[in-house]
């Protein structure tokens, strides 16, 4: 079971563009919380609090206790707006969950003992990581913050697909009800075939033997 992560917030009732410009002029990022059968509330969080969040996988992946004016609720981050280019998020979007219903969340997958496995360790094979995250379906309280796939025997020409991955009991991957053909690739460990540099004319051409002189005719 993930690791539970409290965000504290406020209400607010100051609405529209002029408002939120106020608010991140204050530091504050302006969000909504909507879901679950409630109406949707218009909140606002320390700018700090969520940028310090925002380094961690947890934040984007993990159930929250969104804590607004002391009363908790169970939500996903389900949308947010960055700034172009300054280290400032501009809004949030949160979504309140029901812990009696299955979720579906784009969690990242975390690669162990690459360098320890025989493709890391064979000269000119190049492992790919082909997706990094993979969405997937469960209660709230089976929500892994991560997946681990661990490529410790990971060999030479082998290839790891979305059915090869270990779950935590729980936990499904949306894309196999799909069929087969969305049984994706996950990992390849491929040979690099280096084609060898044709020698340059020139150097052909020093390298054959020297044509015999032509005798002069008496």
């Amino acid at each position: 079971m993930a690791q539970t992560h409290e965000i504290k917030a406020e209400s607010r009732k100051d609405e529209g563009k002029g408002a939120s410009r106020r608010l991140r002029r204050a530091a504050y990022v302006p969000a909504v919380v909507y879901g679950a059968g409630q109406p949707p509330q218009s909140i606002q969080i320390e700018h700090n609090t969520v940028l310090l969040a925002a380094k961690h996988e947890w934040f984007f992946s993990s159930v929250l206790d969104l804590n607004v004016d002391g009363k908790v609720q169970k939500v996903l981050v389900r949308d947010w707006q960055k700034h172009p280019f300054k280290q400032q998020m501009m809004h949030m979007d949160f979504l309140r969950i029901d812990e009696n219903h299955a979720i579906r969340v784009n969690v990242p997958l975390h690669f162990l003992n690459q360098e320890k496995s025989a493709a890391g360790k064979t000269s000119g094979v190049v492992i790919s990581h082909n997706l990094t995250e993979v969405e997937i379906s469960c209660l709230p309280k089976d929500l892994p913050e991560f997946i681990e796939l661990d490529l410790a025997d990971l060999k030479p020409g082998d290839i790891i697909h979305l059915s090869q991955l270990k779950l935590p009991k729980g936990v499904e991957i949306v894309a196999l009800h799909l069929g087969a053909d969305h049984d994706t690739t996950v990992v390849t460990a491929n040979a690099v075939k280096e084609e060898a540099e044709e020698a340059p004319a020139a150097d052909a051409a020093e390298a054959a033997p020297a044509a015999a002189p032509a005798k002069d005719k008496k």
